[in-house]
């Protein structure tokens, strides 16, 4: 009965063996089919659009964003049937893109070849068995067409499976970069991330002076006026007045202090880990934050920082503009990194240009993570932010 069961396995393994390519394969056109839909229309829309030149240039952005969201499911859609993890973005140029989604309807006109001819296939057995069965066909004429159209069948699937591996190989020749493109690119990427990492210095000294002098340099000010009049009061009860309220000038100064140090630097990540500082951050919101952390391991301290201020930014945004009810914060390990999600209820419509987004991006980018903003009018607002972690 074992050697039974092993052998149902075997058969039907290889029974999904051979039906992958051909769903592969069919999808495949299916898909090819509505890209070339699109390349027309965006040819022709392009074309309709050169006398204006304005015009022709914002349709070939639009295109070419269109086009490598097209080329990402493609490549997952490959991924998938291959039982391969899902692959990197895309980071060839526009024009490559192009190519690829053009140069797929080569694999795509054979599949459709090889899949009408197994249609034809099936309906010739259809008809040779029928004939069997009428009794006009002898057994050795019916057992001669099943040799005939196995060995057809064999090299149809064959066929199949050919062009699922051309349709792979156009995506692996096309679509990643070589080894002098990907350190061209690499390096324009470390320039751009160094300039935005100068720049949100420069902002955050700024803020902090900002936040020193219109703060807490006016609290001391208003504490040492308060004890000058202290001072200089005759009446021991108005001067018991002032400093209690000198007192009271102080914690606050004290209090509006631990605020900058903490914009400047969470000190608490020194001691604790950061679903804890996230915990004591929420519970100082005026808006409920739930938050979900699933980190087994503990990641590097820059990683923690990064996501703490992230995460900070996010509730303040939500609390000053977007008239939000409800805060989630998502925090997980994810294939070699850590995702951080920030979703709100509010109304949306977050301006991705608005320094504080972008010096949240510039920080992300600096660790060679990924952050991300969608946020359409009338929400929700979720910000994504995702860090490398060995």
């Amino acid at each position: 009965m074992a050697e039974r069961a092993v052998h149902g396995r075997r058969s039907w393994a290889g029974a999904v063996g051979w039906s992958r390519p051909v769903a592969d394969v069919a999808l495949g056109v299916l898909t090819a089919a509505a890209e070339a839909l699109f390349l027309l229309l965006a040819g022709l829309a392009v074309v309709a659009a050169a006398p204006v030149p304005p015009a022709r240039r914002r349709l070939g952005t639009v295109t070419l964003r269109y086009a490598r969201r097209i080329t990402e499911w493609e490549r997952h859609r490959l991924a998938v049937v291959a039982s391969a993890p899902p692959p990197p973005p895309v980071r060839v140029s526009g024009p490559r893109v192009l190519g690829y989604l053009t140069a797929r309807l080569l694999p795509a006109a054979l599949g459709l070849l090889t899949a009408g001819l197994l249609v034809v296939g099936v309906v010739l057995a259809a008809i040779v068995v029928r004939s069997f069965v009428a009794g006009t066909m002898t057994a050795a004429d019916l057992l001669l067409q099943g040799v005939i159209g196995a060995a057809l069948l064999l090299l149809n699937l064959q066929a199949m499976v050919s062009v699922a591996t051309l349709d792979r190989w156009l995506a692996r020749r096309l679509l990643e970069s070589t080894t002098r493109e990907a350190l061209q690119l690499r390096i324009s990427e470390l320039t751009v991330s160094r300039a935005g990492v100068l720049a949100a210095v420069d902002a955050e000294r700024q803020r902090i002076e900002r936040d020193l002098h219109d703060g807490l340099q006016q609290h001391l000010v208003a504490l040492g006026m308060l004890l000058g009049r202290a001072r200089r009061s005759r009446d021991p009860d108005r001067a018991r007045e002032l400093l209690v309220q000198a007192h009271e000038d102080t914690q606050r100064a004290i209090d509006e202090l631990r605020d900058v140090a903490w914009r400047v630097y969470p000190s608490a990540l020194e001691h604790t880990t950061l679903d804890e500082v996230l915990t004591m951050v929420a519970q100082r919101s005026a808006i409920p934050v739930r938050i979900s952390y699933d980190v087994p391991v503990r990641p590097a301290r820059p990683i923690e920082t990064v996501l703490y201020f992230v995460a900070c930014e996010a509730i303040t945004n939500s609390t000053k503009h977007a008239g939000a009810t409800l805060i989630t914060i998502e925090i997980e390990t994810r294939d070699a990194g850590i995702e951080m999600r920030v979703r709100d209820d509010g109304s949306g419509g977050a301006d991705p240009h608005g320094s504080g987004l972008q010096g949240l991006a510039r920080r992300v980018t600096a660790l060679d993570g990924r952050f991300d903003l969608h946020s359409p009018p009338g929400g929700p607002t979720t910000i994504r932010a995702e860090l490398p972690c060995a």
